[in-house]
């Protein structure tokens, strides 16, 4: 055998070798499940595909958490993780799941909306495959996901995607973006079977209003704000006003656009009785300009670029040493959920929800994100879905 044969077949054995590991730790990230821990105010758990029959037995299915009041009242629905790389919505809905207790009315929570997405991410970009949150009992490990579904779950996807209904041409990377196929349809690709499922949610529990979390990057104008249809505009500006009068953060608010489709805050509103709101947080992780894609990035914002470009005013958020902790964006929601629904009641007394245990903005920084999580192995096995 020559030196080249010979070359050629090392080289080959290093690129199986290569390919093997990296394939190892792709399928062992997709399989590996999150314990979601029902807190004391949750009396239902369900599946989207109970709402959606496609969804049965694909990674595109989730669970979907009741909080029944002993009052009735109105109904809340909250969207996590609508783009798993976005982490603050699954941590921020999550906090919701495991402490809110419901004096009056119903609320929602889907924490893992789009749970195929969660399943993959993008470690050709540098993504990390996990991320940990320190709580008092140690440490728990979540899935760092990816904006669209995972290809694996649908595929193969269009040249371009025409919106249903309204034939809006979009992105083809579109098709599998849980923020661009609202409202959905029962027989579409996956990711639209989805937000049919979360619309049929809406129609089937009379549903009043739907929060959607999100984060942004501090260099896109949409962030660090509240996004409304002309419908919820009254509330979202009270809720701004107020935010910033009582707990000192700025969450501005941005109108919905009438022509773009497909998003959230504007198809719900359009097809279902449903008050839309979408909440953006800064995400800096999500940034091109920044250092490497690190677990420190994801979580206390820290990045030496942006602080630069901040000194220079090209950010639309306020930027400086301490970043944008995963603490202040998590709590931001916590307390702009708790003010929508606040202000909803206020102006719908006899649809109020009510909801206690939940912190806000300030609790979350000084206790941290993980405070709030509780141990899973002193917890009863029936209250805990793995995902």
């Amino acid at each position: 055998m020559t030196s080249i044969w010979k070359i050629k077949i090392i080289l080959l054995a290093v690129i199986l070798a290569v390919t093997t590991m990296a394939g190892i730790q792709l399928y062992r990230h997709r399989h590996f499940q999150v314990p979601f821990l029902a807190g004391p105010g949750v009396t239902k758990v369900v599946s989207l595909s109970d709402y959606a029959k496609g969804l049965k037995g694909t990674m595109a299915d989730t669970y979907v958490f009741f909080l029944e009041g002993k009052k009735e009242g109105g109904k809340a629905l909250i969207l996590g993780n609508t783009h798993s790389n976005e982490p603050a919505a699954l941590l921020s809905s999550l906090i919701f799941l495991e402490n809110a207790v419901m004096d009056k009315g119903t609320l929602i929570i889907i924490p893992q909306f789009n749970n195929s997405g969660s399943r993959s991410t993008r470690p050709g970009d540098g993504y990390p495959l996990y991320f940990d949150i320190s709580t008092p009992w140690g440490k728990k490990t979540f899935r760092m996901g990816n904006r669209d579904a995972s290809p694996v779950d649908q595929w193969p996807d269009p040249d371009v995607y025409i919106h249903y209904p309204d034939r809006m041409l979009l992105s083809f990377l579109d098709v599998r973006n849980t923020n661009r196929t609202w409202p959905g349809r029962a027989d579409g690709p996956l990711m639209e079977q989805v937000t049919f499922g979360a619309m049929e949610i809406m129609k089937h529990e009379n549903v009043d209003i739907a929060i959607d979390i999100h984060g942004a990057e501090t260099m896109f104008p949409v962030t660090n704000c509240i996004v409304a249809p002309d419908k919820s505009m009254r509330i979202a500006t009270m809720t701004s006003l107020i935010i910033k009068a009582k707990e000192g953060f700025e969450s501005h608010v941005e109108p919905s656009p009438s022509k773009f489709r497909g998003l959230s805050h504007r198809e719900i509103g359009d097809y279902c009785d449903t008050l839309p709101f979408l909440l953006e947080a800064p995400l800096p992780f999500l940034d091109q300009p920044t250092g490497p894609k690190t677990v420190d990035l994801l979580l206390d914002g820290k990045d030496p670029f942006l602080l630069s470009l901040s000194k220079k005013k090209k950010l639309f958020v306020p930027y400086d040493e301490n970043g944008w902790p995963m603490a202040n964006r998590v709590g931001q929601h916590c307390s702009v959920i708790l003010e929508l629904i606040r202000q909803y009641s206020r102006k719908k007394p006899d649809r109020a929800i009510k909801i206690q245990n939940v912190p806000r903005y300030a609790d979350v920084i000084k206790n941290g994100v993980g405070f709030y999580f509780q141990d899973p192995l002193k917890k009863d096995k029936k209250n805990i879905y793995y995902n």
